[in-house]
């Protein structure tokens, strides 16, 4: 009897085969969660770095739009000026709005091509979208990962 009471007082990992194995596959999985958390946070700072570079680029271009915007609204300002002076007098004083606003429409196109450029060379968040690819292969056992 007293044989019977030290055994159930013995660890687990005695009496069943492969049970220290089992601790180490435990320890084993423990880690790999570890490792996936860090590699989610290290992903999510990513997509944070990335997105801040974007809305910078995007807040220059759509700032330079804004200037073309408020350039071309000169445009149509002076050319009505230029148009009601120039019908006016024929001469003189027309002619110098005609010429101010041909100056705003040269300044209203460049600001304009610079904002486009600008808002074109936006990627998104390549490198995220490429790294996240990646972790579904890396979890799948017996497989190479690049």
């Amino acid at each position: 009897m007293s044989s019977s009471v030290s055994s159930s007082s013995t660890p687990f990992s005695e009496h069943v085969p492969g049970g220290a194995e089992r601790a180490s596959l435990g320890t084993l999985l423990g880690e790999v969660s570890q490792d996936l958390s860090s590699l989610m946070r290290l992903e999510l700072e990513l997509a944070k770095a990335e997105l801040r570079e974007s809305g910078t680029k995007a807040g220059k271009g759509a700032g330079l739009l804004g200037g073309a915007g408020v350039a071309g609204h000169f445009v149509l300002l002076f050319l009505s000026l230029a148009l009601m002076w120039g019908l006016a007098e024929l001469i003189g004083l027309g002619w110098s709005a005609l010429i101010v606003a041909v100056i705003w429409a040269i300044v209203a196109a460049v600001l304009a091509l610079k904002g486009k450029k600008e808002l074109k060379a936006i990627r998104g968040m390549p490198n995220t979208a490429a790294t996240v690819k990646e972790i579904p292969p890396t979890l799948k056992p017996g497989e190479h990962t690049p």
